[in-house]
């Protein structure tokens, strides 16, 4: 049986793994991982094209597919994560992006069935404005027109929930649009729109692309982080997207919230060995794809509140003693 390698900075053929990552990650043997055992089907829901986690998830099945050689790996394009986490609930998908919230959403109305394989970067949420036109706080979306995110989607969700914490509830006090990214960056950049919602990992593509065109801004999010940990729970905290994410922009407090892939429970444990082992010795070569990938952390990884990790997925981790 011949040993692949993943190295460090790429991925290639090689005699055997003894090489590191500098994540005091040890390389195992195909032979001795039991990675030759994954089989089946690696269906990935991810996101809208042009955000992240498509970025990412497409990057993860194109490793799959060169060093999994007995899975079939496919991306499902979908409307992030709360239809994520429903198409790996109901069998739709394999493996799922998600943010924490949602991963607790949805472990709360499937009590027991999803697990998770990592902690894998945490998304920033984005209130994207156009610069000077008259919103700079939350208030000051009142009667404004706000794309709040697609139905099925994390920032749908987390949107939903900054509007019912602002102060004086703003939900009722906006005209609420639910626009996909895409959609979302085109009616900003036609005056269709005041205003627009998204989560992700810094930094957006799209987002970046219209601020070289489209004078933008940030507005902050600091005066919610703690009604949101009240109302909702510990998932968010304060994060600062600085001015070199989108052009022209100021650093501004957003709200930071995990990301993790989750599977069901049943998922085989050489499949879940085997992607969990991929997204860390591939590591470097995922995060030519998308930087984001540069921010797992084999200690953070394993922190992935309340879902339980994937058997599998500990079996990498505690070889790797994190």
């Amino acid at each position: 049986m011949k040993r692949r390698t993943l190295m460090a900075g790429g991925l290639g053929w090689g005699a055997g793994w003894g090489v590191s990552l500098g994540l005091g990650v040890p390389l195992l043997s195909a032979c001795e991982s039991g990675d030759d055992e994954a089989t089946g089907t690696l269906r990935i829901a991810t996101g809208s094209k042009g955000a992240v986690y498509y970025t990412y998830g497409s990057a993860i099945a194109e490793l799959a597919k060169r060093y999994l050689p007995n899975v079939t790996a496919s991306v499902l394009p979908t409307n992030a994560s709360k239809e994520n986490v429903d198409s790996v609930l109901n069998g739709a998908a394999d493996v799922g992006f998600t943010q924490a919230d949602i991963a607790g959403d949805g472990d709360k109305a499937a009590p027991g069935q999803l697990a998770a394989l990592a902690r894998i970067y945490d998304d920033y949420v984005h209130l994207v404005v156009a610069r000077g036109g008259g919103i700079n706080t939350v208030q000051d979306l009142r009667g404004r027109r706000v794309s709040v995110g697609q139905k099925g989607s994390g920032t749908a969700v987390t949107a939903d929930h900054i509007l019912e914490v602002a102060e004086g509830g703003l939900r009722d006090a906006i005209i609420a649009q639910p626009l996909s990214l895409n959609e979302s960056v085109e009616a900003l950049r036609k005056n269709e729109i005041d205003a627009f919602f998204f989560s992700g990992g810094l930094a957006v593509g799209l987002i970046q692309e219209l601020a070289q065109t489209f004078a933008i801004q940030l507005v902050g999010l600091e005066t919610l982080v703690q009604k949101l940990r009240a109302k909702f729970g510990d998932y968010y905290a304060e994060r600062i997207v600085p001015a070199s994410a989108y052009a022209g922009i100021s650093p501004t407090v957003a709200i930071g919230i995990a990301n993790y892939l989750v599977v069901r429970v049943s998922m085989p444990e050489p499949l879940a060995y085997g992607v969990t082992r991929l997204l860390f010795e591939g590591r470097d070569e995922l995060a030519k794809a998308h930087q984001a990938a540069a921010r797992l952390n084999i200690r953070s990884a394993i922190s992935t509140p309340p879902l339980p990790l994937h058997p599998g997925a500990v079996r990498y981790y505690r070889a790797q003693k994190a």
